[in-house]
C-alpha cells in the first residue's frame, strides 16, 4: 500500500498569544516532524518580545513560513482588506488543509478556502472555536449575529475541531448542532512537558499565570490570596505571571488591600520558568475552553485550583475538590488555604500521571486531527 503523501497545512488564527498559539505550536512540530510542511498566518498588531521569542524557536518547524498582518479583534471594515490580503497570501502557499483556530481565525480559513475552492482548488476547510464566539451571551444582540454568522460558516467548513466535551454541548447549545461533520481532539502538550520543575529558593505559596484580563480572574485571585491569609493565620507570598490591559488595575487592587509586598507581578516569561515559583498555581477564569495552563501545570507536577469552567473537569475530574464555582474568591481561598497546609491534598486530588499523559498528550493530540485532516481532504 502507497504511503500517504504529506500535507501542506496552514493554520489561521489572530492572536499569537495563550493558548491558541500553544496548540498551533505543538501541531507544527508534530506534523512537521511526520513530514508534513507546516504555515502559520496570524495578527502582526498583538504579542511582544516573549512572542517573538515562541516564534524563533518554532521557525525549524514552518517550512512554508510565518505571514504576520493586523487583523483586529472587532468586527469592522478593515477586515475586508484584512480577508484580501489574506487571500492572496494563502493562495500562493497553496495548503491542502486550512484549520482556523478562534472566531477571527476561523471567518479567515473557512471563507478563503471558499473562495479558493470557487476557483477549483482542492483544500480542506477545518475549524476549532478554542471559546471564541462561544463566549457571547445567548441573548446578547452581538451574541446572536456571530452565532448566525457561525451557523452560515458551517456550510463552508469539512469538519469543527472541539477541544473538549463541554466546547461541543456549549456550541450545540448556543448555535445549534453542526450541520457539517464534527468530532472531539482534545489538547494535548509535547513529551518534554512531562517533568517536575522544582521551585526555586525565591518561590511563592501561589502563582497566577496568565492573560491580565477580568475574563481570567486576576482580581479573584487577589482576593482569594487574602482570604487565605486569613484562614492561615499568617503572610503568605503570591505572584502575578501575564501581560495584559487591566495590568495596572490588578496593581492598584494589591496596593489598595495592602498585598503591595506579598503580591508581585512579573512579566508573561516562558511556562517552565514561570513554574520554577511555585508549587501551587491558581486558574480562576471566568470563561475557558481546555486551557493549557491547567494541562502544562498537571504534567509539571504542580498542583492547580482551577474554576468549575469549560472543559477543566474533563481533566481534573467533575467531581475533583480543586475545581471552585468561578468569581467565588472566598471558596477558592479557602481551598488554597488547605493545599498549603495539608500535604497530602495534591496527591489525593491531582490526577494519576499514567492516565493524564495517555489522554493529553500531543502526540495523541497530533496523531487524531492528521487523521481528521486526511479524511476530510478525501471526500472532496
Amino acid at each position: 500500500m502507497a504511503e500517504a503523501p504529506p500535507l501542506r497545512i496552514v493554520h489561521c488564527f489572530r492572536s499569537p498569544i495563550g493558548g491558541i498559539f500553544r496548540h498551533v505550536r505543538d501541531l507544527a512540530e508534530q506534523h512537521s516532524a511526520a513530514g508534513h510542511q507546516v504555515g502559520i498566518l496570524c495578527d502582526s498588531s498583538t504579542g511582544g518580545a516573549h512572542e517573538d521569542r515562541l516564534f524563533e524557536q518554532i521557525m525549524p518547524y514552518l517550512s512554508l513560513g510565518v505571514t504576520r498582518f493586523p487583523i483586529g479583534r472587532s468586527v469592522g471594515l478593515k477586515d475586508m482588506a484584512a480577508l484580501a490580503e489574506a487571500y492572496k497570501l494563502i493562495k500562493e502557499l497553496q495548503p491542502d488543509i486550512l484549520h482556523g483556530h478562534g472566531a477571527k481565525g476561523g471567518v479567515i480559513a473557512r471563507l478563503i478556502g471558499s473562495l479558493l475552492r470557487v476557483r477549483r482548488y482542492r483544500v480542506a476547510r477545518l475549524y476549532s472555536p478554542h471559546g471564541g464566539s462561544l463566549h457571547f451571551a445567548s441573548r446578547s444582540l452581538s451574541g446572536q449575529g456571530v452565532f448566525a454568522a457561525e451557523r452560515i460558516l458551517e456550510r463552508m467548513t469539512e469538519s469543527i475541531s472541539f477541544v473538549c466535551d463541554y466546547e461541543r454541548r456549549t456550541y450545540e447549545a448556543k448555535i445549534g448542532k453542526p450541520r457539517c461533520a464534527a468530532t472531539r481532539v482534545y489538547n494535548g502538550i509535547s513529551e518534554r512537558d512531562f517533568a517536575r520543575i522544582p521551585v526555586r529558593p525565591d518561590g511563592v505559596d501561589f502563582a497566577y499565570i496568565g492573560m491580565l484580563r477580568d475574563l481570567k480572574g486576576p482580581d479573584v485571585f487577589i482576593n482569594a490570596f487574602a482570604e487565605a491569609e486569613r484562614l492561615v493565620g499568617r503572610p503568605l507570598s503570591g505572584l502575578i505571571i501575564g501581560d495584559g490591559p487591566d495590568l495596572e488595575n490588578y496593581r492598584r487592587m494589591v496596593e489598595q488591600k495592602g498585598l503591595g509586598r506579598r503580591i508581585d507581578f512579573r512579566p508573561a516569561m516562558p511556562i517552565t520558568q514561570a513554574f520554577g515559583y511555585s508549587d501551587i498555581i491558581v486558574v480562576p477564569s471566568r470563561a475557558e475552553a481546555m486551557p493549557y495552563i491547567v494541562l502544562e501545570a498537571l504534567a509539571a507536577e504542580k498542583a492547580v485550583i482551577a474554576s468549575l469552567v469549560g472543559g477543566i473537569p474533563e481533566i481534573l475530574g467533575s467531581d475533583s475538590e480543586a475545581l471552585i464555582e468561578p468569581g467565588r474568591a472566598d471558596l477558592f481561598g479557602a481551598t488554597m488555604a488547605k493545599a498549603l497546609t495539608d500535604p497530602d491534598w495534591a496527591k489525593r486530588t491531582m490526577p494519576g500521571p499514567e492516565a493524564f499523559h495517555s489522554r493529553f498528550s500531543a502526540v495523541v493530540m497530533a496523531r487524531e486531527l492528521e487523521a481528521l485532516y486526511r479524511a476530510q481532504l478525501a471526500r472532496i
